[in-house]
């Protein structure tokens, strides 16, 4: 080794300490404001049945609705991608894979709606009917990964119903044993980052009333009028919801049919991937980003029923919304019906599985510090580890065929898809 040249230097190191104790406060509120991806699993869809008919077979019984409408309409792989333009070399593992998931977790994240859908005629006994039913479903493992209310908004006439509603059904799953982990809550027609803050603070007072950690309680904040993304001030309505929500918000669910009615787009054109729905998730997606707090796409009101022909043709639209979607990162999206359901994880399961090699093979690369024809950045191996794990998550992907084009285990993974939370973790131990 030869000497060390020497370098030179204008500042002083008092210049350096001058800095960064001016920046100090936004540093700190870049780790408050922007804290990265939580790194818990993401559901591919939310599927929501009227409280007055959930029932404990819902889950169940919708999946065998699916598996029904695929052996009716398309009973083989070749049927299955021909009605949907799969390619033959993901026909089958495809299909497969969708046949699977239908029989061992037809639904990821299940919501039982006291708002648009419901027409009970006994809130209050509906929803503590709904908390014992979840309940016993996370006691006898037949639970979706994630399950929850959608409670009426935060508006006059049906304020007090709604928190009314949102504590019988917390209460009692309290009186059951206790709030399970995949609990869900969702805030409908949020106008006013006020109302946020409303919802705050009931979840503030039920957690003392009932001895649970400050913060246990999240929810989602459903995007659905044209006040949720320009405020009448002209700003970002939904970034100052994210900020109103404490930290508690973990959902951005966009309202297709609501928002597209607020606007006045007519019936025949309310679709998800109309220009006034690309703006507001586009609003959405920025204002959420870095936050934590993940984007949901909308459904589509097309349903899947009829002859074959009719079948089919829904299928394509709703196949074709969800791809549109993934490749625009809303990675979830509202299925509406059992028979979106085989559509649902064949896009998600295609859009996975025919980018699975190129990423597994970049992202070794970078691991690997090896030279190729693409030069990654530690941002695209985020987002590679990310695909690669959504991919894990919903079944797509299975941890072998990873780890053996990869070379890397599920913690690798995680540690390239969420650097800034674990190195923040780290920092604060």
């Amino acid at each position: 080794m030869g000497q060390q040249e020497q370098v030179a230097t204008s500042l002083a190191g008092a210049v350096s300490e001058g800095i960064s104790a001016s920046l100090a406060p936004v540093d700190e509120e870049l780790a408050r404001r922007y804290p990265g991806d939580p790194g818990t699993r993401q559901p591919v869809h939310t599927v929501y049945v009227p409280g007055n008919v959930f029932e404990a077979g819902t889950i169940r019984s919708w999946g065998d609705q699916a598996l029904q409408a695929l052996d009716e309409h398309a009973p083989d792989a070749a049927a299955f991608a021909s009605a949907l333009g799969l390619s033959d070399e993901l026909a089958v593992a495809v299909h497969d894979r969708v046949r699977a998931k239908l029989e061992r977790e037809p639904i990821e994240d299940l919501r039982i709606d006291f708002e648009d859908g419901y027409s009970g005629a006994d809130e209050d006994q509906d929803a503590a009917r709904a908390a014992r039913l979840v309940a016993e479903a996370y006691e006898k493992g037949t639970a979706a990964p994630y399950m929850g209310i959608r409670m009426k908004c935060m508006e006059a006439p049906v304020r007090d119903r709604g928190i009314r509603t949102l504590d019988v059904f917390l209460s009692g799953l309290m009186e059951a044993g206790g709030l399970p982990d995949g609990l869900v809550l969702t805030l409908p027609k949020v106008t006013y980052p006020a109302q946020v803050t409303a919802m705050v603070r009931l979840l503030e007072e039920f957690e003392k009333a009932r001895g649970l950690a400050p913060g246990r309680i999240g929810f989602e904040i459903q995007i659905e009028t044209s006040q949720s993304i320009l405020a009448a001030d002209g700003t970002a309505a939904v970034a100052r919801m994210i900020e109103a929500a404490e930290g508690r918000a973990t959902g951005l669910h966009y309202g297709t049919f609501d928002y597209s009615a607020c606007l006045g787009v007519s019936a025949a054109y309310q679709a998800s991937d109309h220009p006034a729905a690309d703006h507001a998730k586009a609003i959405m997606q920025v204002a959420a980003a870095g936050t934590g707090v993940r984007v949901c796409d909308g459904s589509t009101n097309v349903l899947p029923v009829g002859s074959t022909a009719q079948v089919h043709e829904a299928w394509r639209l709703h196949y074709g919304l969800t791809r549109r979607a993934l490749a625009r990162a809303y990675y979830q999206g509202w299925d509406m019906h059992p028979g979106h359901i085989p559509t649902r994880y064949a896009a998600v399961f295609a859009f996975y599985r025919e980018g699975f090699e190129q990423a597994a093979a970049r992202l070794s690369a970078y691991a690997n510090h090896v030279d190729g024809d693409v030069m990654d950045e530690p941002a695209t191996a985020k987002a590679l580890s990310g695909y690669l794990l959504r991919g894990l998550d919903c079944g797509a992907l299975d941890i072998g065929e990873v780890a053996r084009l990869t070379g890397l285990t599920r913690a690798d993974l995680e540690a390239f898809a969420i650097p800034r939370r674990a190195a923040l973790t780290a920092s604060a131990q």
